[in-house]
């Protein structure tokens, strides 16, 4: 019998399991960025902001509601990231975008930066980008990738040290933890190294863990980072 390899895309569908998690920031915060201009234009994520609820539809239009009269109008692009998508998106709202003293941005980083380059505009970021994470339900969120560009996920079971682990630690498990709970964070969380055991055993693969995995080659994340295909 043949092995199945099932992969999977992040993109925009009815489900989103994997997200950019972002957090909107306070009222007050926004209220304060927003004040010096007469006229924004609102911009959010059909995507990952969407699947947050920090920057889709509903938080749009509830943005734009609670800012009044300022608002000259607003977008949710389909995936703010992808600088076509958003010259797709915003080509409707080019006359609004023109007039506007500011973009409000209802994305991630990522999805801001690929607006300012479109529009030239003060870009005024309403969220605050956190992790990539796992989505359990809306609005609870766990982080399970740090792009630290040398995964190893095959070696350890689908499981993520440099994330899972509270330490970071490439080998273990360390003597910190009881009964596979992790001393940091007072035993309440599971240790990642009892969880990599678990993984690779019920895979049949518990000689994976004695290969030595050296520390983290820093200088391979070295910014800004770029990557074009040939």
């Amino acid at each position: 019998m043949h092995g199945v390899i099932v992969i999977h895309y992040c993109r925009y569908t009815a489900v989103i399991w994997n997200l950019i998690i972002t957090r909107q920031k306070s009222p007050e915060k926004i209220d304060e960025m927003v004040a010096p201009y007469g006229s924004v234009f609102i911009v959010g994520c059909g995507t990952c902001a969407t699947g947050c609820g920090t920057g889709g539809e509903e938080q749009v239009k509830a943005m734009a509601q609670r800012l009044g009269g300022r608002v000259l109008g607003w977008a949710v692009v389909e995936s703010p990231c992808d600088a076509r998508i958003v010259r797709r998106d915003l080509a409707a709202h080019k006359g609004e975008l023109e007039v506007a003293d500011a973009v409000l941005c209802m994305a991630c980083g990522a999805g801001a930066q690929a607006i300012a380059d479109h529009t030239e505009k003060l870009i005024i970021p309403a969220l605050d980008t956190l992790f990539i994470g796992k989505t359990e339900r809306v609005g609870r969120y766990f982080e399970r990738c740090r792009a630290c560009t040398d995964c190893a996920l095959l070696e350890t079971g689908g499981i993520c040290p440099t994330v899972r682990c509270s330490k970071g630690l490439q080998n273990g498990p360390c003597g910190g933890q009881v009964n596979g709970k992790c001393e940091v964070g007072e035993y309440k969380n599971d240790c990642a190294w009892v969880l990599i055991f678990n993984s690779l055993k019920r895979q049949g693969r518990l000689e994976a863990l004695k290969s030595y995995r050296p520390p983290k080659d820093r200088s391979a994340k070295a910014r800004p980072q770029e990557l074009a295909s040939r």
